[in-house]
């Protein structure tokens, strides 16, 4: 931790929001007493606040957040012109709370992850010199089957494609001011802030914690979105599936040169008119194939196209404070 920090113990709490109505109030709430219970017992500064990050919401969020900010010096609001994903948000929260916070704190307006281990975190930055401390569930009980499921694949295929990543960690973490000021340093528009954050390279801890369940609202992070996020993440931190193709490419040689052995023996045995099924099998086999090749190419060439344009991650309409 350095001296400036150590100088400094204001917390900033950053919750990326888009249409969380519904559960805001609530979150607000807690958050406040939280803050309120830090601030006393000194382990966050009178100047700490709270963060909330409107990602383009199209109900009332906005408004509410607006009132807080109003009525409470320790609520503040910053406001994207249009949506831009929780990633692009977050990111916006964090470059935004920097410049008046030593550490700051990311978490979903939803609280499914455990507010309580918050000053635990604070502990880990302040009194053990950590700069990244990062919240990590500690069982998947309470997931449904198909989430449990879908979420180990995730983890162990980020893994396999050798992106670095804390199994289990999603965005509910601790940073120092000079830890989000290296984030803020990559430049990429495709963001995976659970891939980039380890690889700052300051010492990190971790605190474990049981996943709560929803107060109120639906999920904004429905099959799609995850599925996008894997996406993401393994482009922008791997190559092993162009590595792949080759291989894939390999392998069909092995299977043409097995066809060609299927073909000879059938000629020799006088069946040379059959075969129209297996003829038929592998041209789809190989077709289908050559398509998902395709795919995983033009997903890299749209990532180099995105990266190239330099467009900004997202402009901010009002910030309040």
């Amino acid at each position: 931790m350095t001296d400036c920090e150590m100088e400094n113990s204001t917390i900033a709490i950053v919750v990326p929001c888009f249409n969380e109505q519904e559960v805001l109030p609530q979150t607000n709430a807690q958050l406040r007493a939280l803050l309120d219970a830090m601030m006393r017992g000194g382990q966050a500064g009178e100047g700490s606040f709270i963060l909330y990050v409107d990602d383009g919401s199209r109900d009332r969020t906005w408004a509410l957040i607006s009132a807080w900010c109003e009525a409470d010096s320790h609520v503040r609001g910053l406001k994207l012109a249009g949506n831009v994903g929780h990633q692009n948000a977050l990111l916006a929260g964090l470059d935004t709370a920097r410049h008046d916070a030593a550490a700051t704190v990311s978490i979903d307006a939803d609280l499914q992850d455990d507010i309580r281990v918050i000053p635990e975190m604070v502990s880990r930055w302040a009194d053990d010199g950590c700069d990244i401390v990062y919240g990590v569930r500690r069982k998947r009980s309470t997931d449904s089957f198909f989430k449990r499921t879908t979420a180990q694949l995730f983890y162990k295929f980020m893994t396999g494609m050798g992106v670095k990543s804390v199994y289990n960690h999603a965005d509910f973490r601790l940073m120092s001011r000079r830890a989000v000021d290296a984030l803020c340093q990559y430049e990429e528009r495709n963001l995976f802030l659970r891939g980039l954050v380890p690889l700052l390279g300051y010492k990190t801890d971790q605190v474990l914690y049981d996943r709560l369940e929803r107060q109120a609202g639906e999920s904004k992070y429905p099959l799609s979105k995850m599925l996008s996020l894997a996406v993401d993440g393994v482009t922008s931190f791997s190559v092993k599936p162009l590595c792949l193709i080759f291989y894939l490419g390999t392998a069909f040689l092995v299977i043409s040169l097995a066809i060609l052995v299927y073909v000879l023996v059938s000629l020799f045995q006088g069946n040379g008119v059959q075969g129209w099924a297996s003829l038929m099998l592998s041209i789809w086999f190989v077709g289908g194939c050559m398509l998902i090749c395709m795919s995983i190419i033009a997903a890299y060439i749209g990532r180099i196209y995105t990266e190239g344009k330099h467009r900004p991650r997202y402009n901010i309409e009002q910030y309040l404070k």
